[in-house]
């Protein structure tokens, strides 16, 4: 792994709480099929190297650093000498620059089969834009035909023994101006394969990379936060109750309802079952099964919020309201709450429950029914 730029440099640069090198070399230490990892740094490098990875010091993978030079490409020779005493004869290295933190283990993975079929692989990507060549001025003097043309990407895989005595030809013959290994080995007479890589596996090199670099990171830590609405009414009938919120409430009329018609609780039992795109209480619970017939609806909400924890998921919000000229929901509210978030297995403070009229609008203006509306907030592992 080639970093032997002088300090400070930007694989010991800090990218949301880990250093760029540290990134790099945890994407090859996690990969089952790499056996060893080492590090080339730049002679004045060893306490930032040492800073940089403390947290890998003592991975079993992690060889010490190999002191590298003035250039890339005696770095990287430099680096596989100190390998040259730990590879078997038909070994083969994977070239990775510091710099790209984003490699994944796909990637490696495409190198590493490769290298099956041919001595030498190289990850790259497509050339999608349109290439023109320009002269001193910045004049465009060519359009660049786009066809057969990749940008090369690291790693780059080889068989050991042949890369190795490519770089020490290229030192012989005091040719020091390839950009990539690849290049050495086609100037060598190496067969060079070409696999896919991926955009993100990109060299960080200017700030603006950096902050772009952040930005991706920032995004992906963010928690997988999903909302579902529910939605729910019924029509009064005679009775001297109604359910609500878990709550029996007396009041002059009950409700026409399968179940105990606890508008709120149906509402919420959908809210959950939207954030966790599973249907609505009626998939579930239909209301021709003779089991539910005067069903306590805490039992659906139970059931969902089963659905969101078999899932990985973790309530953190649930918001509900209730909408009816009669009965009044001041009195039982707090009841509500504490029986919702006993049922959710949440605190109460996480339960909101409020209360509406329509200003003797519509069916529930009219006293005809009552109708309940929740929110439901999810957040699920990552």
């Amino acid at each position: 792994m080639a970093g032997q730029s002088p300090s400070p440099a930007k694989q010991y640069a800090a990218l949301s709480g880990k250093t760029v090198l540290e990134r790099t070399c945890e994407a090859f230490l996690s990969h089952p099929e790499i056996q060893t990892v080492l590090v080339v740094i730049h002679p004045d490098d060893s306490a930032d190297y040492h800073e940089a990875i403390s947290a890998l010091a003592h991975h079993p993978k992690l060889c010490a650093p190999a002191i590298g030079g003035a250039t890339r490409q005696q770095s990287v020779r430099a680096g596989l000498e100190a390998l040259a005493t730990k590879m078997p004869s038909t070994g083969q290295v994977l070239i990775h620059d510091a710099a790209r933190p984003f490699v994944s283990a796909a990637v490696i993975d495409r190198v590493i089969v490769g290298l099956k079929t041919a001595p030498a692989v190289v990850a790259a990507t497509q050339v999608a834009d349109t290439l023109k060549r320009t002269d001193r001025e910045g004049r465009v003097t060519a359009t660049v035909p786009r066809e057969n043309l990749w940008r090369a990407q690291t790693p780059q895989g080889f068989a050991f023994p042949e890369i190795l005595a490519a770089h020490k030809a290229a030192a012989d013959a005091a040719i020091s101006d390839f950009t990539d290994d690849a290049a050495i080995a086609e100037w060598r007479g190496i067969t060079v394969l070409m696999v896919p890589g991926e955009a993100i596996n990109q060299k960080l090199t200017t700030s603006e990379d950096f902050a772009v670099a952040e930005k991706m990171l920032q995004a992906a830590a963010l928690p997988d936060v999903r909302v579902g609405n529910g939605f729910d009414v019924h029509k009064f009938t005679v009775g001297n109750h109604v359910w609500l919120g878990g709550i029996k409430i007396p009041h002059s009329q009950g409700v026409d309802a399968h179940s105990d018609g606890d508008v709120a609780l149906h509402a919420l039992t959908d809210a959950l079952l939207g954030a966790l795109g599973d249907g609505d209480i009626g998939l579930h619970f239909k209301n021709t099964d003779p089991r539910w017939k005067g069903a306590s609806s805490d039992l659906f909400v139970a059931d969902a919020q089963r659905r969101v924890s078999e899932r990985n998921g973790r309530i953190t919000g649930v918001d509900i309201t209730i909408l009816c000229e009669a009965p009044k929901i001041g009195p039982y509210r707090d009841a509500m709450r504490t029986r919702i978030a006993e049922v959710l297995k949440i605190d109460v403070s996480r339960v909101g429950v409020k209360a509406t009229t329509t200003e003797q609008l519509g069916f529930a203006g009219r006293r005809e029914g009552l109708a309940a509306m929740a929110t439901a907030t999810v957040v699920f592992a990552t």
